[in-house]
């Protein structure tokens, strides 16, 4: 009876840890609940985006079809599909669905990193049920990776799902890797395809999965100690569906960058340039997780890189300084360097080096890389449990060192709390953005964009016109920003002023069937019916569903013919009225 009372004490222990750190991970995060949709890139994905709305089988051939900014993330799609079909267009359900996922990973961190720590100290074997070092310093590993305020932008930001359901997926993946190599005999086959299975669903989450084959082969090395008994055919041999899976996806990714968003140009960047731009998305990552330094929605992409660029020649340094030294410890203390590796594996396919990127450094790129130096932490933890149980560490020493890093943790969450505030409103976003880094362009261009739609904009408009001249000072090729600054002047009449602004927007052609439509519309404000016209049937040819731009073109085609009847040019003006009537039963006819 008594074994029994303690098997189930123990049960209720271990069952304790990762529902206190998915507890407090969720409270957090409770300032995103009341967060709303961001003019980045939720508004093309949600607000102006009809084709998720519902379950059904449109919706979800859409999700399985769509490589929409060039991702290809069916099972992500169908979670908002699922949103919209419980809370329609509220943005609180979204949050709500992204801040219970990211507590549920917290958790899942905890029973793989307790596994990994096992491992670790203990030759390669998991089995240590009852240890309370043991999942203290798990717990600690999952709360250094739960509330860290690198977490708010995947949490926060309704859009970068992706990242959040990706993880869940690749930690079951790394679980059932680890219950099915628990033994000192081969991998259990049946586990491997439970393996497979939850690995597919990451990858059909988002394509940043791609390298976890090779991480669990990391894993085989360290902590698991696999390599020297197994060898290294036989690892390969047994994860063989992983690969097959991560090939096929590999095209699938390929495919949805190439028709969804264009990869870095080969002429833009040279090789220094991408070095330079690889080293900075790895050290970055490492910097942030250790100090949560200006933390930003958006560290912009900069035109022009160069070795000679302070900061990206001495990420380059860093980055080699740090391998080396890794290295040289790795006999003493391997972890770190397979932390590293692991990053270093996860953030290459999707560094800016690869793909042209708005954000040089993207905190939701950590979200699966920094799992890595979570663990790290958890590593330490379990150290000074053990130094201080073999007397080598005086308690006292050992109970300040706790409560200095139960003061880092807490610390860290109230600083996700805030950062979470912050990214609950748009306006309030792109105002820390620009405190942040006062010259970044599209920061200004995106804090103008939500002066220019928020009630009021009238009188916000001298603001945002404000803003969007920065913008275009810092980089004059923004389209978004010579559109918005048109808009802007004619919101408050200046509509001379507007036409060069919006004429610069066209450039680089294809321009957006926005800008010929507003264009057209100042032509037809100022009665420049003539110049309307052009702009107008080239929206029209683009939008032929979009009543308004009809409705502007069939005003101008009358204007014009006015004007022509007035000049005494009669047979002139006929083509126009032809058109006029023709446009007009049209109209009448759609609905």
């Amino acid at each position: 009876m008594n074994g029994c009372r303690d098997d189930r004490t123990t049960v209720i222990r271990q069952a304790t840890f990762p529902i206190a750190v998915a507890a407090l991970t969720a409270v957090c995060f409770v300032p995103a609940l009341s967060g709303s949709f961001l003019n980045w890139d939720d508004d093309v994905n949600f607000l102006s985006n009809t084709a998720y709305r519902g379950l059904g089988p449109e919706q979800v051939r859409w999700a399985f079809t769509s490589v929409l900014y060039g991702h290809y993330i069916p099972l992500t799609r169908l979670t908002f599909s699922f949103n919209y079909v419980l809370g329609g267009m509220d943005p609180r359900g979204y949050h709500v669905f992204n801040v219970l996922l990211h507590a549920v990973n917290a958790a899942l961190f905890y029973v793989v990193v307790r596994r990994l720590l096992a491992a670790a100290n203990d030759g390669g074997r998991q089995r240590r049920r009852g240890d309370w070092d043991l999942s203290s310093s798990a717990a600690a590993a999952a709360l250094a990776f739960g509330v860290h305020p690198v977490r708010v932008e995947p949490v926060a930001w309704i859009t970068a799902r992706a990242d959040l359901l990706c993880a869940t997926f690749v930690l079951l993946t790394t679980w059932a890797y680890l219950r099915a190599v628990d033994g000192a005999g081969s991998a259990r086959r049946g586990l491997i395809l439970v393996a497979t299975a939850a690995f597919t669903a990451a990858l059909l989450s988002k394509g940043v999965a791609l390298s976890i084959p090779a991480a669990l082969l990391l894993l085989d090395v360290y902590p698991l100690h696999r390599f020297s008994r197994v060898g290294w055919w036989s690892l390969v041999r047994e994860k063989m569906p992983l690969f097959a899976v991560s090939v096929a996806a590999s095209v699938i990714v390929v495919y949805a960058v190439r028709h969804g968003t264009p990869l870095t140009p080969s002429g833009r960047y040279d090789v220094g340039a991408r070095m330079a731009i690889a080293a900075y998305s790895f050290i970055v990552p490492i910097a942030r997780f250790v100090w949560p330094f200006a933390l930003s929605p958006l560290t912009e992409m900069p035109a022009r890189v160069t070795l000679f660029d302070a900061r990206f020649g001495l990420a380059v340094v860093g980055a080699v300084l740090v391998t080396i030294a890794l290295i040289a410890v790795w006999r003493r203390w391997p972890a770190p360097l397979t932390a590293w590796t692991f990053s270093v594996l996860v953030l290459a396919p999707v560094s800016a080096a690869v793909k042209v990127s708005t954000d040089l450094v993207p905190d939701r790129h950590s979200y699966l890389a920094g799992l890595g130096f979570a663990a790290l932490i958890g590593g330490v933890a379990l150290a000074v449990s053990q130094l201080v149980r073999r007397g080598v560490l005086a308690r006292p020493v050992a109970w300040l060192v706790a409560v200095a890093a139960g003061t880092v943790i807490v610390g860290l969450g109230a600083t996700s709390w805030s950062y979470s505030a912050i990214w609950s409103h748009p306006e309030s976003l792109w105002r820390w953005a620009i405190e942040v880094d006062p010259d970044c362009a599209r920061c200004h261009a995106n804090l103008a964009e939500v002066l220019l739609e928020s009630p009021g904009r009238e009188s916000r408009a001298a603001e945002a016109a404000n803003l969007l001249r920065r913008a275009i000072t810092l980089r004059p090729d923004l389209r978004e920003a010579n559109f918005n600054l048109g808009a802007a002047l004619m919101t408050q009449g200046r509509y001379a002023e507007a036409e060069a602004p919006l004429r610069r927007s066209m450039e680089p052609p294809p321009a957006p069937v926005i800008v010929y439509e507003r264009l057209g519309r100042l032509y037809l404000l100022e009665r420049r019916y003539e110049d309307a016209i052009p702009m107008l049937r080239n929206a029209v040819r683009s939008a032929p569903h979009v009543a308004q731009v009809r409705g502007h073109l069939l005003e101008a085609l009358r204007g014009r013919a006015r004007e022509l009847q007035v000049k005494g040019r009669g047979a002139e003006a006929e083509p126009f009225l032809s058109e006029s009537h023709a446009l007009e039963r049209d109209i009448v006819g759609r609905p």
